[in-house]
């Protein structure tokens, strides 16, 4: 994200409708895919019988919750008018607007910590706090969110392996309105830096979609720059990940302060470190910074998941445009389920939840698909905007307004 091309222009949108319908109907079924790839991640074994983490893990973990994050960016950037927001009345109606969707969501999140994190770790919690800290980003021009998104990526990981010695252990559970009240300091800090999805350095990802949300969307040139720019950024940090950990000694540094018993439980060093994080790294070496592995938030895995999330949504703008049948009778199920994403991903983790999930994991995945694409097609048609998505629209709205 600091390469010095130029970015693209972040003109207004083309005012032809079809214009704006392909950039929406991409943006959704991004969105699509993220939610599809969250729940392959939470359906779907996340390691063989040996302990090596399986293909799909590899795939969709850490990618999916990137992509999500990044449009959750994007979304912000399309609420404050696509561009900078000014002090004032404006300013004071966009902060109170993104406080009451980060009290929303935060709600949500709280009343479905019942389920197990063993089961889905839930993201909606993290996601509350990240629109909080948020709320500074929509202040700044469109190149300071770039150099704070790099900033963020580059240096929040360094300072989490820091402080998190220092910090109390992560319960690793889901959050709940119990633990609001009775341990505030802890599960703030849990959000911020030590649980699954650490807000901190997550708010890379924010920063980057509002910068994205800016940009032209509508336009192919921009959608193409997205692809290349993230497939770019995505391949180069995999390979400077592969050097560090191979050639440069990291897989073996982190072998040597690690107890034998815990590498006994994968195949091989790479693969105990493909699967060990969970939201951070161990703080037993510097090392552990080195590695993309998913849910690591290092600075690797950062640039390598925000660079995945780019190219996915410049191929679904460009696919968006396409008026091949065949294409839109695929994209139209994933955009209906991505502009339902937060209904789609609150049942999906009550039904993970629930005596209904009786399936073998590629069974209950495969069915918990047809049933989200068939259902958010029916909403859409019918009805429209999902349910949970109209409850946060009408608060953050009324929000709003109160303040203008």
């Amino acid at each position: 994200m600091t390469a010095t091309a130029p970015l693209p222009r972040t003109d207004p949108p083309p005012s032809a409708p079809e214009a704006s319908s392909s950039r929406l109907l991409g943006m959704d079924a991004a969105r699509g895919v993220a939610v599809l790839g969250m729940m392959a991640v939470h359906s779907l074994y996340d390691t063989a019988p040996d302990g090596a983490p399986t293909a799909t893990y590899l795939v969709t973990a850490g990618r999916s919750a990137a992509v999500f994050a990044v449009l959750a960016g994007v979304g912000i950037a399309f609420t404050t008018g696509r561009r900078r927001v000014r002090w004032g009345a404006e300013g004071r109606s966009a902060a109170t607007s993104l406080a009451a969707r980060a009290a929303v969501v935060g709600a949500i999140g709280l009343a479905l910590g019942w389920g197990s994190a063993e089961i889905a770790a839930n993201i909606l919690p993290y996601y509350a706090l990240m629109f909080l800290l948020a709320i500074p980003l929509v202040f700044l021009p469109t190149r300071a969110l770039v150099a704070v998104a790099a900033l963020l990526a580059a240096g929040m990981p360094v300072l989490s392996q820091w402080v998190r010695p220092g910090l109390p252990a992560p319960s690793l559970e889901n959050p709940t309105v119990a633990q609001l009240v009775t341990d505030p300091l802890g599960l703030l800090s849990e959000l911020a830096l030590t649980g699954y999805y650490p807000a901190l350095p997550w708010l890379a990802y924010l920063a980057v979609g509002i910068a994205v949300g800016r940009l032209r969307l509508a336009d192919t040139r921009v959608a193409v720059w997205l692809a290349a720019a993230g497939a770019a950024l995505a391949a180069v940090a995999t390979l400077v990940a592969r050097w560090v950990m191979g050639p440069l000694g990291g897989h073996a540094a982190i072998a040597a302060v690690t107890p034998p018993e815990l590498l006994a439980s994968a195949p091989t060093v790479p693969d105990f470190v493909a699967v060990s994080p969970e939201g951070t790294t161990p703080t037993t070496t510097w090392w552990w910074l080195g590695t993309d592995a998913p849910h690591s938030g290092t600075p690797l895995d950062l640039a390598q998941t925000i660079g995945s999330a780019l190219a996915v949504l410049g191929v679904m703008l460009l696919v968006g445009r396409l008026a091949n049948p065949l294409v839109q009778a695929v994209l139209r199920p994933l955009a209906a389920i991505g502009a339902l994403t937060l209904t789609v991903y609150t049942l999906h983790l009550v039904f993970l939840n629930s005596p209904l999930d009786t399936f073998d994991a590629l069974e209950g995945y495969l069915v918990q698909v047809v049933v989200v694409a068939l259902g958010a097609l029916a909403w859409r048609r019918a009805v429209g905007r999902g349910p949970l998505e109209s409850l946060v629209r009408v608060a953050a709205r009324a929000a709003g307004r109160a303040v203008a």
